[in-house]
């Protein structure tokens, strides 16, 4: 006869490999549902990239963050619907979790000392701008347009700040659906690829009927606070002087500097997230949770790259190697975008949505004149 075992003595072999082998299994399924998803969203990423190396595109602020969003459409509303089984985990974890990584590496391009090369003047124009265009945005937006409160703070967050890059950065936040941060950055970028053409036509307009007292560099700051991205300020500017490009291009890195501080504000005025009550015994943990402010950490992280950046101690290489990554990685985000936006729920936005870009558009140019000018005759 076999000796009786005793209970505990098959405990172990029970009880410890199952919650171990548990945790692998759902790892390894976690990997397997997106790498379809992330490996679409690379595919289109390495596209963008490609093509937004050609010369004529970069001229017109065509960069590869634009195309990939655009790339990211077509296949979404052509292809995408037949393998969205497979490739949605994927997708969502690109859309997310690498636009944070994105936004974090972004900082390394940054310094605090470019504070410092254009003043205290073009720091006070930057921060007028910014939140006088934000909030003519969510006034117009919501009181008058009526429109969705979270479209409006995605097309002022575009506006004000740095176009698509401060819209995918502010839609953790707000929580927007897909829709609308598609059309929130359809209008940035219309507008802003606008702005390539005719911030230089109005320069020479100004030089011939001497309006306003515009030089190139003071054309740079004007450029560089009211243009809504950087490959566009950057087009901008070269068509006056590279002078005016430097100058550009140096305001609006401290205007994109702003963007940790004002996702900061902003998680701090919207209020938590509601949730449906809940009938567990966890009722009052969740509740809890509920009532507790949403810190983006990744604005963190953005402030500390700045930081990392502003020490000098990284080697050019190290820096280099991360904003190629960084471009990489938010090309995917933007490509995953637009892989989750239906061409229709972005017509079903109507009009209103342009018309509050043209406004904020006409702000920027005629309001940003009258900024730049009151400031620089004030400070010097």
């Amino acid at each position: 006869m076999q000796p009786a075992s005793h209970p505990r003595d098959e405990l172990p072999a029970l009880a410890i490999p199952v919650p171990v082998s548990a945790t692998a299994a759902r790892r390894s399924g976690r990997l397997a549902d997106r790498l379809p998803g992330i490996t679409l969203a690379a595919v289109l990423a390495s596209l963008s990239l490609v093509l937004g190396s050609i010369d004529w595109l970069q001229a017109n602020g065509m960069g590869a963050p634009t195309l990939a969003i655009v790339f990211g459409m077509i296949v979404g509303n052509t292809l995408y619907p037949q393998i969205a089984a497979i490739a949605t985990d994927g997708v969502l974890f690109s859309k997310q979790h690498l636009l944070r990584l994105g936004i974090v590496l972004y900082g390394l391009r940054l310094s605090f000392q470019d504070i410092g090369q254009v003043g205290p003047a073009a720091l006070v124009i930057d921060a007028i701008m910014l939140c006088s265009t934000f909030a003519l945005s969510c006034f117009v937006g919501i009181r008058l347009l009526r429109l969705a409160p979270r479209t409006a703070m995605l097309i002022g967050a575009g506006s004000s700040i740095c176009g698509a890059a401060a819209v995918m950065a502010t839609e953790p936040i707000v929580r927007g659906r897909s829709e609308q941060v598609a059309v929130a950055i359809s209008t940035v970028v219309a507008f802003g690829t606008l702005a390539i053409f005719l911030y230089p036509a109005l320069y020479q307009l100004n030089a011939r009927h001497a309006l306003l007292p515009m030089s190139p560099a003071a054309f740079g700051i004007f450029a560089g606070s009211t243009i809504h991205e950087v490959a566009q300020v950057v087009a901008a500017g070269r068509s006056i002087a590279e002078d005016a490009a430097n100058t550009a291009v140096i305001v609006k890195m401290v205007r994109v500097m702003m963007l940790a501080p004002f996702l900061l504000a902003l998680s701090l005025y919207l209020p938590p997230r509601k949730q449906p009550e809940q009938s567990s015994s966890g009722d009052t943990a969740r509740r809890r949770k509920q009532g507790r402010i949403a810190i983006p950490w990744f604005a963190l992280g953005f402030l500390a790259s700045v930081a990392l950046s502003s020490l000098g101690i990284l080697p050019a290489g190290a820096v280099q190697i991360a904003a190629g990554i960084d471009t990489f990685v938010l090309a995917m985000a933007m490509a995953a975008l637009g892989l989750t936006t239906q061409i229709s729920a972005v017509r079903s936005a109507g009009a209103k949505p342009l018309v509050l870009a043209g406004l904020l558009f006409a702000w920027l140019i005629a309001g940003g004149a009258a900024v730049n000018v009151a400031v620089t005759a004030w400070l010097g």
